[in-house]
């Protein structure tokens, strides 16, 4: 035993001299690079005049796209993703006249799919130390810088997290610490918090969660997280605040060109449509910026339609599980999966989510989820948690995908291999082409296109170099981490959702506020909720389609996380969602079906809900015959016509015998959860169908069962009237 601990020592001291030889060669690298650092940001401070908060109101839709077709600009921005919205905001910064068009809405793509994560990237800085590789090293060490800058600028959509990375075999445990210390290292002043090594005993504590066979310690490191989708917006509003003009469902159908007085032909504008109205109109730019992640190629090929594909599309999957999957306040790393990839498993807006897959894929403006992502993240989650936990299908409250824009970089001759970092390209007709990267790099990103603009074009901005390394965003300035007391004590809101539109609108939180409508409550006295388990009102909506919020899809995936945290609950706070935007858009009853129906195929297709219903089917039905002889009596209870199924009026029925008086809607809900083929009724197959997939775990939990199980019960207890003394 004696002989065993001093091995395991000899062999700790060998690992971890190993890895101090790698900090010894990192810190000279940090040291070298020192210089090359300063001199890259030194001029990237923000003017203090920028630092105000801006007065500018928002202008209306219609007026955004009134500008568009009157006016002439320096810098037309294609994408209204991070990077897109990113230019637009340090072109303007820079006192560039500013305009920006999105297909869809803002965020609609990678933007709002992504890990939720602000970070330097810990894998990549392992790979820069064993290949010897500063390229990546500089890549990590540029990202750790805006993580801390995204952090600072919108403190009230940001935050550190902390991240623990379990250990399950000793000589880990110092090749861990070392490579997360380097990780400390290379963010110098930009560390958020100094990463720790945890003993067992510590770990299980901070995760209960956790698997505690064979684990031996574990180690904790910072990164930041924050609500991606309403980031992107906050910078885009941003922009729109200092004087940018910007449009979200507006198609780029087409690029105009003049020639130039070298008689060479170059882009002066592009003809849009908006999406909303059908109208068709051109807009004037001396400067174009592709900023359109995965369909980079579509705008280039639009340019020229010979030019070579470059984006290498890969897909990423989420999915969303509930809260009790982990602790409020830390998240877990996997960096070794039974594939190699890496998953976060992570608490994000009251839930828990997990991912992400990397798969090849093709470019589409809805990816969707697949069963086999779906199982390969569940499995995954299963090998770190606790056997107490069971790990089902059914918990999955929502899955989504995400198209990561991986590069070949046309600038090199060897464009066969991808580009690790983003890649900046300019057209010989002058189109300047922004792709790759990731979210936490946007800003780095936007400013390195800007430049290559400025020098293209011929531009004359007034400030020559960047104005956004600590511009404040939307909602920032006046934030502090206590004035959603002042929501609960000015305007009588409930404590929770004074708490998320503190930390979703920042100081505009108040505009929000002013929207809610009375409860007729006691106490919350405004703000109805538009579901009941979640902290979203009914001002939001208002609010957002005051945000340029111009579908459903918009409210439900992005203005509020709804779609991303549950997709049923979003489907169930659809109807009072739609009719609030019939208010305030003036819908039509066509326009607002529409957009029901919109919402629902959303949900469906991008959220799971289909992936979710096909496991489902496939479930086998593996009851015993005693079980199927007692749900047999339990559908049977709510059948009492004997017609062979169960339709709402059952339910209805059924519900009012025991005094409840339940909406139309909410039955519609509850049928929908086993109504299999959609035929508005539930057939004997299907009920049974549904038993056996809350038996094996393919379902959490059903309304419908628990009903039926109820009338069952009241059935069998029903004392007869000539036992009860009653009758002649």
């Amino acid at each position: 035993m004696a002989g065993g601990g001093w091995r395991r020592m000899t062999t700790m001291s060998l690992l971890g001299g190993t890895a101090l030889g790698s900090g010894l060669m990192l810190a000279s690298w940090v040291l070298e690079d020192d210089h090359h650092t300063k001199k890259r940001f030194a001029h990237v401070t923000a003017a203090e005049s920028l630092k105000v908060r801006p007065n500018r109101n928002l202008p209306s839709r219609a007026q955004q796209l009134s500008s568009l077709e009157g006016e002439n600009f320096d810098v037309l921005v294609i994408g209204g993703g991070a990077t897109g919205s990113g230019c637009a905001l340090d072109a303007v910064s820079r006192g560039l006249k500013t305009a920006l068009v999105e297909l869809e809405d803002f965020s609609s793509g990678t933007s709002s799919r992504s890990t939720k994560l602000i970070h330097g990237g810990v894998r990549y800085l392992q790979k820069a130390i064993m290949g010897l590789d500063m390229e990546q090293y500089r890549m990590v060490k540029e990202a750790l810088h805006e993580r801390a800058n995204l952090l600072d600028i919108a403190p009230h959509l940001s935050y550190p997290l902390p991240i623990m990375l379990p250990v399950y075999k000793w000589w880990q445990l110092p090749y861990y610490w070392v490579g997360i210390k380097m990780y400390d290292l290379v963010a110098g002043n930009k560390c958020i918090k100094s990463s720790y090594a945890i003993s067992k005993e510590r770990a299980l504590e901070l995760f209960p969660m956790l698997k505690k066979d064979r684990l031996v310690g574990a180690i904790v490191y910072y990164d930041g997280q924050h609500n991606d989708s309403r980031m992107n917006l906050s910078i885009a509003l941003t922009a729109t605040r200092l004087g940018a003009t910007i449009a979200n469902h507006t198609r780029v159908i087409g690029l105009r060109r003049e020639k130039g007085e070298d008689g060479k032909e170059r882009l002066c504008g592009a003809r849009v449509r908006d999406e909303v109205s059908g109208r068709e109109f051109e807009v004037k730019a001396k400067c174009i910026i592709n900023a359109t992640g995965p369909f980079t190629d579509s705008i280039r090929k639009m340019d020229n339609q010979s030019t070579k594909t470059i984006c290498a599309p890969s897909l990423g999957v989420h999915i969303t599980l509930p809260d009790y999957y982990s602790p409020e306040q830390m998240g877990l790393l996997d960096p070794n999966t039974s594939d190699g990839r890496v998953i976060f498993f992570l608490p994000w807006e009251g839930r828990t989510i997990a991912g992400t897959t990397d798969t090849p894929c093709s470019v589409s403006h809805n990816p969707v989820p697949t069963e086999d992502d779906i199982q390969f993240i569940l499995k995954e989650v299963k090998n770190y948690l606790s056997p107490d936990v069971e790990v089902r299908r059914g918990d999955v409250l929502s899955a989504w995908a995400g198209i990561r824009p991986l590069v070949q970089d046309p600038n090199k001759t060897n464009t066969q291999s991808i580009a690790r970092n983003h890649i900046v390209h300019i057209s010989d007709s002058g189109l300047v082409t922004i792709a790759g990267g990731k979210w936490t790099t946007y800003r780095s990103m936007a400013v390195e296109a800007m430049d290559a603009a400025i020098e293209s074009a011929g531009l004359q901005p007034v400030h020559v170099e960047s104005q956004t390394d600590g511009l404040l965003l939307e909602g920032a300035h006046g934030w502090t981490p206590t004035m959603f007391i002042r929501l609960v004590q000015d305007f009588g809101l409930e404590s929770d959702v004074a708490k998320h539109l503190a930390h979703t609108y920042g100081d505009r939180a108040y505009s929000v506020a002013k929207l809610a409508a009375l409860t007729g409550k006691r106490w919350p006295i405004v703000g109805r909720r538009l579901h009941s388990e979640f902290p979203y009102i009914d001002a939001e909506v208002r609010y957002a389609c005051r945000e340029y919020a111009a579908t459903a899809v918009d409210i439900i995936a992005r203005r509020l996380r709804l779609a991303f945290l549950n997709a049923q609950a979003a489907e169930e706070a659809l109807t009072t969602i739609v009719s609030i935007m019939a208010e305030e858009l003036n819908w039509s009853e066509k326009e607002k079906l529409h957009n029901y129906k919109s919402a629902l195929e959303f949900l469906q297709q991008d959220m799971g809900q289909n992936v979710n219903r096909a496991s489902r089917e496939r479930n086998p039905i593996l009851l015993t015959k005693e079980e199927i002889t007692e749900y047999v009596k339990r559908f049977n209870s709510l059948d009492t016509d004997k017609k062979g199924y169960i339709s709402l009026n059952d339910l209805r029925r059924s519900l009012k015998a025991r005094g409840n008086d339940v909406h139309g809607e909410h039955l519609h809900e509850i049928l929908r959860e086993i109504d299999l083929n959609l035929n508005g009724q539930v057939e004997m197959d299907e009920y049974l169908q549904m038993m056996a997939a809350i038996k094996s775990g393919s379902i959490s939990h059903s309304r419908f069962a628990q009903l039926a199980e109820m009338a069952e019960e009241d059935a069998r207890i029903k004392i007869p009237v000539d036992r009860s003394g009653g009758g002649v």
